[in-house]
């Protein structure tokens, strides 16, 4: 299953969705009646009306994945810039941390504050999440006071039911209940599908909004998930399900809100944009607003109607804070606060008593630092203890040995290169016919690290920390491509639904080729280069080639994948992984990192 977020679609609908020259005319007199100190609550009398201007504070993150514990190597860590142009690496994340630092900033606004997301809380989980169908990380959301959340793509792994089952509680079809005596109790807050549609009813799965109510003020939250998601997540998963697009879908319920007295709205998106800079703090208004940020997330703010007064975003597991006009030309705010608990981002909305609606001028947002240097929230602290206790006598099971860290960075990665070596290996076992193996880079979800994490030692590698990095219990498929097929699929990494962000395919060793990122489409391919073990693939023969599920089903923009034959299903990734491990290292002989030479690339 992928999950890696990609940029990859433009509809032209979305540019027929504009605003009228009266709506424009309207903007700009409210515009001009708003004083600049909008932000700051007007001073009154004891016992006069209230402050005709209200700060409420906004607290939203996004995409964390299940990860409570703080995430390792570079999941675990974000980039900060400076002025004279340098870095600092920094270590983030953690549900301990977060939640100090939630309530630390919630003390500025006890009265007006909500938290938000923007979908993916759950889905490709590390072991203590993943292994209890994430209800450990609904029992934190609930800790941390989350409000509301739009559903992800990755709600959708384990189908609607149990994603209704996350929302309104019962302990798990198969697994029962994890505590006896204790039953599931759901979220405390709503997940919002307002583009999810039942094909058997023609309505919502899920609420399509909900709204914030506190001494007058009244903001409503619409949350969407991207419209592409049954793309990214296994058929299974969305079975009897719709997907709206995002823009006429928020366009649709923000009306619906406005006859409702709502004016103040803002969008819960689990799309995202790709900032320029992978620093968590980099200007993405400059040189001017919007200029530093690219991808889907920039035709969606621009069409969103202009009743919409920000839009917090995700998906991409970017972070950025950027102003991009809407369809009247107004500036709007525009964030997301990476991925996996690493930041939170902390926006000022200014609610006008008098409108009813939000001042635009005097909205602000910043990301910010979970750091690892603040107290630990006890009750969080006991909540991760309690999960590890019940997830340690599979967890700490030794399953293989490296001799350093295995990396998730970069096009080719060293972490996706042994997959794919595992399932190469582990596919010649049930067919000595195999002939090499796919993984798609989205289904790593994290690094293996040498330092140990725990007791078992530096090099060690756990079920725990396996499962960290192949969560989501695909199969190994093998199938039969021509080897045109086999040139397809590697076109197909750069060119169709992948062309403006393209997937490279990480490729088992042996599978060599050029990447030329400076030629554009499926042209950034050099056929000329393709070679298995030094000799040039033949476009006319028979391969044989280990994937998983997700991608022999054509998912992550892969049709080509999709279209093998002599099909045959092994056992699931992690075991695969496991499996190839305990075969080739040990404690004395640990098994080295790959070194991601396979594919040469020109930028």
């Amino acid at each position: 299953m992928s999950a890696t977020p990609q940029a990859h679609r433009r509809r032209s609908r979305r540019n027929r969705i504009i605003a009228t020259a009266a709506g424009l005319a309207t903007l700009g007199a409210l515009a001009a009646a708003i004083p600049a100190s909008a932000g700051e609550a007007q001073s009154h009398k004891p016992g006069k009306s209230k402050p005709r201007y209200q700060d409420v504070q906004l607290l939203s993150f996004n995409d964390l994945h299940g990860n409570l514990e703080p995430p390792a190597g570079s999941s675990g860590r974000v980039s900060e810039l400076h002025e004279d142009g340098t870095t600092t690496t920094i270590n983030a994340g953690g549900v301990e941390y977060l939640a100090t630092h939630l309530r630390e900033a919630r003390k500025a606004n006890t009265k007006f504050s909500i938290t938000a997301a923007a979908g993916d809380m759950v889905g490709a989980s590390p072991l203590i999440s993943g292994l209890f169908h994430d209800e450990p990380t609904i029992e934190a959301l609930n800790g941390l006071k989350l409000d509301v959340t739009s559903v992800g793509n990755h709600e959708f792994d384990e189908g609607a039911k149990e994603l209704r089952r996350l929302q309104k509680g019962g302990c798990h079809k198969t697994d029962g209940c994890y505590v006896e005596g204790k039953k599931f109790k759901g979220a405390d807050f709503p997940y919002l599908a307002a583009n999810v549609i039942e094909e058997k009813t023609g309505k919502p799965l899920l609420k399509p909004y909900w709204v914030w109510k506190k001494n007058g003020v009244k903001i409503g939250f619409i949350g969407v998930t991207l419209e592409d998601t049954p793309g990214v997540v296994s058929a299974e998963g969305v079975k009897g399900l719709k997907f709206k697009d995002e823009v006429e879908t928020i366009n649709k319920y923000a009306k619906e809100l406005e006859s409702q007295g709502v004016k103040s709205v803002v969008a819960l998106i689990h799309e995202g944009g790709l900032p320029a800079s992978q620093s968590y703090n980099y200007d993405c208004d400059s040189p001017g607003a919007g200029d530093g940020i690219s991808g889907p997330i920039v035709d969606i703010a621009k069409n969103i109607t202009p009743k919409v007064d920000a839009l917090v975003t995700g998906h991409t597991h970017a972070a950025y804070a950027c102003t991009i006009n809407d369809p009247a030309g107004q500036p709007r705010m525009v964030t997301s606060a990476a991925s996996f608990g690493r930041l939170y981002t902390d926006t000022t909305l200014t609610y006008d008593r008098q409108t009813n609606d939000i001042s635009r001028t005097a909205v602000k947002s910043a990301n910010h630092v979970v750091t690892r240097t603040v107290a630990k929230a006890a009750d969080m602290t006991a909540l991760i203890s309690r999960w590890n206790t019940l997830a340690a006598p599979i967890g700490n099971r030794t399953i293989g040995y490296i001799t350093g860290d295995v990396a998730n960075v970069g096009t080719e990665t060293p972490m996706g290169d042994l997959i794919a070596d595992a399932q190469y290996w582990y596919g010649k076992t049930l067919d000595p016919g195999v002939d090499l193996a796919l993984m798609n880079a989205g289904g790593v979800r994290g690094p293996l690290t040498y330092a140990a994490k725990g007791t078992e030692g530096d090099g060690v590698v756990t079920y725990a920390e396996g499962f960290t990095v192949q969560p989501f219990s695909n199969t190994v498929n093998l199938q039969d491509f021509t080897g045109a097929q086999i040139i397809q699929v590697l076109k197909e990494q750069v060119s169709g639904s992948n062309t403006a962000a393209p997937k490279v395919l990480q490729p088992s060793s042996g599978l060599t080729y050029t990447l030329d990122l400076t030629k554009s489409g499926a042209d950034r391919v050099v056929v000329a280069t393709i070679k298995l073990n030094g000799v040039a693939i033949d476009p006319a023969a028979t391969y044989r080639v280990a994937t998983n599920n997700f991608l022999a089903g054509g998912g992550d923009g892969y049709p080509t994948l999709g279209q093998g034959t002599n099909d045959l299903v092994g056992a699931d990734d992690l075991a695969a992984l496991e499996q190839y491990l305990l075969a080739n290292s040990s404690a004395s002989s640990p098994i080295a990192p790959p070194a991601a030479n396979r594919i040469t690339i020109i930028n």
